[in-house]
């Protein structure tokens, strides 16, 4: 399980810490998509461009990710190692509704030269932790596409309940495509959801 840090949107784990970036992460951040091994799959992604890669573009991703937490829409963390500062991958709670639902999508990324490593487990149990603790969220939801068994072994070893298929749900890669849908609620994780800490988001 995760330790808890004081710090809100952040845990660490034995290998990791999950936290939002900030300013400093820049030659992290560049190192990171700059240093993929070729694309492994249809799902996987290859390095940015240079000028992607750009001082200017990494803080254009910095306004726009806090502008995304401070309208509690979509939370975009960092997945670093905790002996190197190295960036591992990210993490998001994306789609945040509140109201009658209190639900999230929850995605994950590891870049490729980092597969293999325990991260993504490591990485969504810190997150799923963040989304029932610090955001009060009361469901999660996954959608996998039918043929990324990768993907979906990773969803079913975490303990997500499958809810079915969903038809061309995603507009991907030139095409509708279906997906299959996992969630988790946090009376699955063990907990009661508590309206009154919604109010102190508003």
């Amino acid at each position: 399980m995760t330790e808890r840090s004081r710090s809100y949107l952040s845990r660490k784990t034995k290998e990791l810490h999950i936290r939002p970036l900030t300013r400093q992460d820049y030659a992290a951040w560049k190192y990171a998509y700059s240093h993929m091994l070729p694309p492994k799959n249809e799902w996987d992604t290859g390095n940015r461009s240079p000028q992607e890669l750009s001082l200017s573009s990494f803080v254009k991703t910095l306004k726009s990710q806090s502008a995304n937490r401070s309208g509690d829409r979509v939370y975009d963390l960092g997945v670093f190692t905790l002996s190197d500062g190295k960036l591992v991958g990210v993490v998001s709670l994306m789609d945040v509704v509140r109201g009658l639902f209190q639900n999230a999508f929850l995605g994950l990324t590891i870049f490729n030269t980092y597969w293999k490593c325990g991260y993504g487990r490591a990485a969504t149990e810190a997150v799923v932790d963040i989304a029932f603790h610090d955001l009060n969220l009361h469901r999660l939801e996954a959608g996998v596409e039918p043929r990324n068994i990768r993907c979906l072994r990773g969803i079913r070893a975490f303990g997500l309940r499958k809810e079915g298929r969903k038809k061309r749900a995603v507009y991907l890669r030139g095409e509708w495509r279906d997906l299959m849908m996992y969630s988790l609620t946090c009376e699955d994780y063990g907990m009661q959801w508590n309206g009154t800490a919604q109010d102190r988001l508003r």
